[in-house]
């Protein structure tokens, strides 16, 4: 998922969108496949076995077909990613319903973006790419701006903080994804007082909150509420 929309039409490198394509060229026999089998066949792929396993061989080999066959549905393999990173945002659907507190829908739909991640960890790969905007995208960007209606701020603010609520997701899936990759055993923390210090402290009670949480609340609280106390 892009950090903000863009023109639909490309994706800022002059490549057309592939939602303003027709579904497969006019010319050539008649389709055995559809783009949504493809994509469907990308994201089962992208989710077992990682974004470089994702290939037109491999998903024509999915499919029982050629490699070739699958270009008359997609131009490259950009349009494929497209087309799976806007699928896969699909299922933040159903949206929270507009009432309520402002602050507690953004968070609502940050956990599902956490959660998406974590069913398809391939997205943090993809959302940093030059892509163009589908309709999934815009209808999610189109409910967070709903949800901060009430938010009494410029609309410029608004999109920077749809944007670092993102960014949020992303690195929490990150770490998520890198928990347990870094460890302090067997090193010789002796020249390193600091560290030595802190891991002597007794243990703090666990906060109301969770980091996510705390970290969200924070920071579009900082960016949308000018005082905190009316925040809500």
């Amino acid at each position: 998922m892009s950090d903000a929309p863009t023109r639909s039409g490309d994706d800022g490198s002059g490549r057309q969108s592939i939602w303003t394509r027709p579904e497969r060229g006019s010319r050539g026999p008649v389709p055995a496949h559809s783009r949504d089998a493809i994509v469907e066949a990308a994201i089962a792929l992208a989710d077992a076995e990682g974004l470089p396993a994702v290939s037109m061989r491999a998903i024509a080999t999915a499919l029982g077909t050629g490699a070739g066959s699958l270009y008359r549905y997609l131009s490259s393999r950009d349009d494929l990613l497209d087309l799976m990173t806007d699928r896969v945002v699909g299922e933040l659907r159903p949206y929270p319903p507009a009432e309520g507190d402002w602050l507690d829908g953004m968070l609502l739909l940050a956990r599902r973006q956490l959660a998406l991640h974590r069913r398809h960890p391939w997205l943090i790969e993809v959302s940093h790419r030059p892509s163009a905007v589908g309709p999934e995208s815009l209808a999610w960007f189109d409910n967070c701006l709903r949800i901060l209606e009430p938010v009494a701020c410029a609309v410029t603010a608004k999109f920077e903080a749809i944007a670092m609520v993102t960014g949020v997701v992303s690195l929490f899936a990150r770490s998520a994804a890198a928990a347990g990759s870094f460890s302090f055993a067997g090193a010789d923390l002796a020249a390193y007082p600091h560290l030595v210090a802190a891991f002597s402290q007794p243990p703090a009670p666990a906060p109301r909150a969770d980091l996510f949480e705390r970290t969200l609340r924070g920071l579009l609280t900082g960016l949308l509420v000018a005082d905190p106390t009316e925040a809500g």
